[in-house]
């Protein structure tokens, strides 16, 4: 017996629109039995996890702060799949963007001047450009696996930024705590709206970024090109673009859209650089991307929703007194339903009985 997955002829495009939501609605039911299994009151947790957050001002701004990396990441991931180029790896061009941002606070740490803070900016870009090279090169010479690698690259990275910030790169006045020097203000990424909107602007950096890839997906010939590559690379051939140049763009957008996310995070929320800048926000932009639909817009939304369960989750640890591993049992649920839902309006799933039949030797 073996499973396949057949493509339909026809797909509904209504169950297209709503398979977000009926993913939501299993993750919440799945959730609800979760809690359950932990001794809690499904209804009270989801509440404390979904909906309590969304009327405290404080935990509003702190949604924005979280929702500007997942947009950020997700927006640059959703050009990659949707060329069917698989990129496993932005937590780690998340990681090396905040690293190389980070140079000029740690070597000019008394620069004074208002160009200090976007040449900062544009370093984090392009170190997370540079680090998703790698993987690129290694896929288009060598016919790597782009998964693995740029996965792999990501402890890489991650350990690199460890050993920065507790050696080299450790501040000699920081009393025993690992990191760098605090930023001086002009290192730091400004708020949106002193003392009303406290999320800094990266933020306004996912907004603008999401509507420029979807300007370019939908009215560019690049955007053209990523489509009919990620349908059919034969036609895309055919029609004189190059599967070879797509890697190389699509992985270098991604990684500069993680290193400006790295950088802005590093900048607006933490005020150093230390070992831990996220609570895996490059993987929980792959939930982000394809919640979202890998539609830029739709990433917008997404990343807010997932945002929400980061700021839920803290908040269920104190009003329910849950793990925060839950959180990232909730995501692992979203995404796990996402894909779920998906296969089954696009393919349908036929199973093969096949007989084993033993070889007798000789034949009539």
């Amino acid at each position: 017996m073996r499973i396949e997955l057949e493509r339909r002829a026809d797909v509904s495009k209504l169950l297209g629109i709503l398979s977000p939501l009926l993913a939501l609605l299993l993750t919440l039911i799945a959730g609800g039995i979760m809690f359950m299994l932990l001794g809690k009151a499904p209804l009270d947790a989801i509440y404390a996890l979904l909906v309590e957050p969304l009327f405290d001002p404080w935990s509003l701004n702190e949604l924005a702060k979280k929702a500007a990396p997942l947009i950020l990441i997700a927006v640059g991931l959703s050009v990659c799949y949707r060329s069917t180029n698989w990129n496993i790896g932005a937590e780690g061009q998340y990681s090396v963007g905040a690293i190389v941002g980070s140079i000029i606070p740690v070597y000019f740490y008394d620069w004074q001047s208002p160009m200090v803070l976007p040449l900062m900016l544009v370093m984090g870009a392009l170190g997370g450009a540079a680090f998703a090279t790698i993987p690129a090169l290694l896929k288009t010479h060598f016919n790597t696996n782009e998964i693995l690698t740029s996965l792999m690259l990501t402890y890489i990275a991650q350990l690199f930024l460890d050993w920065l910030t507790r050696g080299p790169w450790r501040n000699p006045d920081g009393h025993g705590f690992y990191g760098t020097r605090d930023f001086t203000p002009d290192q730091v990424l400004p708020p949106i709206w002193d003392d009303i909107i406290t999320a800094h602007w990266g933020l306004i950096f996912a907004v603008v970024a999401a509507i420029l890839i979807w300007f370019m997906m939908r009215f560019t010939l690049r955007g053209f090109e990523v489509v009919v590559l990620g349908q059919s690379e034969r036609a895309g051939r055919f029609a004189g673009f190059s599967p070879r140049k797509m890697v190389w763009f699509s992985f270098i957008l991604s990684g500069a859209l993680a290193g400006l996310a790295g950088i802005s995070e590093v900048s607006g929320s933490i005020g150093h650089l230390q070992p831990d800048i996220s609570p895996s926000y490059g993987f929980t932009a792959i939930i982000v991307a394809f919640l979202g639909r890998l539609n830029p817009l739709g990433i917008i939304a997404s990343g807010f929703v997932l945002a929400l369960t980061y700021i839920g989750g803290e908040a269920a640890q104190l009003s329910i007194g849950v793990s925060d591993k839950v959180t990232r049992v909730f995501q692992g649920f979203l995404l796990f339903f996402v894909l779920s839902c998906d296969t089954m309006i696009y393919y349908k799933v036929r199973i093969v009985w096949s007989r084993l039949r033993a070889k007798t030797g000789a034949t009539s």
